[in-house]
């Protein structure tokens, strides 16, 4: 339940009270600021509180959007301003004043805001109207100003991102929104249409797992439903702005394991023809994981320089500048990074029209393509770029490398600073560890090759990482990891060892995505005990390089197995544990940025 303090004398022919009732607010009036301060006293602390001038004219939207949004502790439109419990002594506080300066005159909401000590979010209104006329002519304006403007339409456009793909922004978003609008109207909550979409996909890799035409054609027809309902769920959210730390984690989880139990599905069919495309099915996943991590790593790396003007003025800034400027360019260079739409688009149309082996190596060389792309033009951004890493960055970078207790300890070992630059140990260590599987496969020699690499990791995160390509690093572990399982699954030429080595990616790229979250909502890393028990990267690595070697390829294969349930088992339940909790962050994620 929210109060609303209403002050001031009541205007006749006002619809404030019904609004701010419609809204869920429970109304209270009050004639001065000493008897709003005593009312705002008298509300429970658990509850949120609004102030608003008797005297607002505007949107019922407008008031929505300033006085209903859960993500911000404070927020305030022209004459109105809410605080949820955790920001209600600062607004005590200022009222308080005001009451001291004021006494028993009229309150005037804007200065209360005004003399707020805490950061206030002020939603951006758009054309939707939200004004405190001070004359009975200003008031008749802004009611004209009211009824020209339609603020259902306003808000179902802004119930779309502002920025998204070309896919979903002309073939999802123009009838996706009704849609949203309709769960709204009957009650239904974003997480269950975000339910709702994760069950359509996997109905639709079990459709793919049928190895039959008429599977793969209902599995790309039910891969679109899950994409429109995945669209549908955040517009359902900004439209009536129920968002929640839970909303939040399922949202960028469930793309993930829809994407990925998809590529299963796409790999069982294939096998029920007698095409195996496992490895391809691992390789559109590891590659499609390291493309997030670059664009984690590096966003997190240029978090606080995002801000300042002054750090993106580079050439290849500048080039993009330009390109923006034009409106084609800005499509094809939204299309050719294949972000989700246009990939689940093109996957779907693969699957119905042609096999599960060419879907698969369309989509390797396009995510390929895209990834060089995106990755070299971050790399001239890196290197032209004037601001300096911060603190912040260089441990969110730190947090992203999971790097374990060998590496840990090779650290203290060493105990200095590293005589190059980490991006280029990673990058080694990297080579090393691919190359000695590739050419040598299991045996003495990549063992020792994966001692080396837990040396270089070592080497690597020795300092901050504060380099201009110190982003990099990250994802280099992510191939090293991600890529050694899948040669060595591959060479181990055993049935079913690639489907384990499958489930033990998923698990570990599940634990990297939840580090990704849990850093952008301030929240750190995961547990260092979490960290320690799943070994780090570097220590499963050598883990998997010791077992290949010293197992047979069927002893290998339900090594991989029990790998992966338990490495499954500990980040599930402690991530679980976390984002279900009072504490966790709310995470406003608009989407995956490739």
């Amino acid at each position: 339940m929210s109060t609303a303090i209403v002050t001031g004398p009541p205007v006749p022919g006002s619809s404030l009270e019904s609004d701010l009732r419609a809204l869920g607010f429970e109304v209270r009036t009050a004639s001065d600021t000493a008897e709003a301060e005593a009312l705002l006293t008298a509300v429970p602390a658990d509850r949120r509180v609004a102030v608003v001038d008797a005297r607002f004219v505007g949107h019922a939207h407008a008031l929505r959007l300033g006085l209903t949004d859960p993500r911000f502790p404070l927020a305030a439109i022209p004459g109105a301003v809410t605080a949820q419990p955790a920001a209600r002594p600062a607004l005590a506080r200022a009222l308080a004043r005001e009451a001291a300066a004021g006494g028993a005159t009229d309150l005037a909401v804007d200065g209360l805001v005004t003399a707020l000590d805490a950061d206030v979010h002020r939603p951006e209104l758009g054309s939707l109207v939200a004004a405190v006329p001070a004359d009975p002519q200003a008031r008749n304006e802004a009611r004209q100003a009211v009824a020209a403007v339609d603020d259902e339409a306003v808000r179902l456009k802004s119930a779309v991102k502002s920025r998204d793909g070309f896919f979903t922004t002309f073939f999802i978003s123009p009838y996706s929104r009704y849609i949203a609008r309709w769960c709204a109207r009957r009650g239904l909550t974003p997480n269950q249409v975000t339910t709702a979409s994760l069950l359509t996909a996997l109905v639709a890799a079990a459709c793919a797992a049928t190895g039959t035409r008429v599977g793969f054609v209902a599995a790309g027809v039910l891969l679109l439903c899950s994409f429109v309902l995945d669209c549908t769920d955040g517009q359902l959210a900004r439209y009536s702005l129920q968002y929640s730390t839970l909303g939040a984690w399922l949202d960028a989880t469930f793309d993930r394991a829809k994407e990925y139990a998809y590529y299963a599905g796409l790999a069982l069919g294939a096998a029920r023809g007698g095409d195996d495309v496992w490895a391809l099915a691992l390789g559109a996943m590891v590659l499609q994981t390291c493309r997030h991590v670059v664009d984690f790593s590096f966003n997190e790396a240029n978090h606080e320089a995002n801000h300042d003007a002054t750090a993106n003025t580079s050439p290849t800034a500048a080039l993009s500048g330009r390109l923006d400027s034009v409106g084609w360019t800005v499509w094809v260079r939204r299309m050719i990074v294949l972000p989700i739409g246009e990939r689940w688009a093109l996957i779907a149309v693969l699957t119905a029209a042609t096999t599960p082996r060419i879907t698969f190596y369309v989509l390797l060389v396009g995510c390929a393509f895209a990834a060089t792309y995106t990755t070299a033009g971050r790399v001239l951004r890196s290197l032209t770029r004037k601001a300096k890493r911060t603190d912040r960055a260089a441990k969110a970078l730190a947090d992203l490398a999971d790097t374990g207790p060998l590496a840990e300890l090779g650290a203290r070992v060493l105990h200095r600073a590293s005589r190059g630059p980490a991006v280029l140990w990673a990058a080694a260590g990297t080579a090393l560890l691919l190359l000695a599987a590739w050419l040598d496969g299991p045996g003495p020699a990549l063992v020792g090759a994966a001692v080396v690499y837990v040396l270089i990791s070592s080497e690597a995160v020795v300092k901050p990482l504060k380099g201009a390509l110190d982003w990099l690093v990250p994802p280099l572990f992510r191939v090293a990891e991600y890529g050694t399982v899948l040669i060595l699954a591959s060479k181990s030429g055993v049935n079913g060892a690639l489907p384990a080595a499958f489930g033990l990616v998923a698990a570990v790229a599940y634990h990297h995505y939840d580090t990704v979250y849990r850093i952008r909502g301030d929240a750190g890393a995961p547990p260092a005990w979490l960290v320690r028990a799943v070994g780090g990267q570097e220590g499963r690595t050598l883990l998997v390089t010791v077992l290949a070697t010293a197992l047979t390829a069927a002893q290998f294969k339900a090594a991989l197995t029990v790998l992966a349930v338990v490495v499954a088992g500990l980040v599930l339940v402690e991530s679980i544990r976390f984002w279900v909790s009072a504490g966790a962050p709310a995470v406003h994620d608009e989407g995956e940025p490739a």
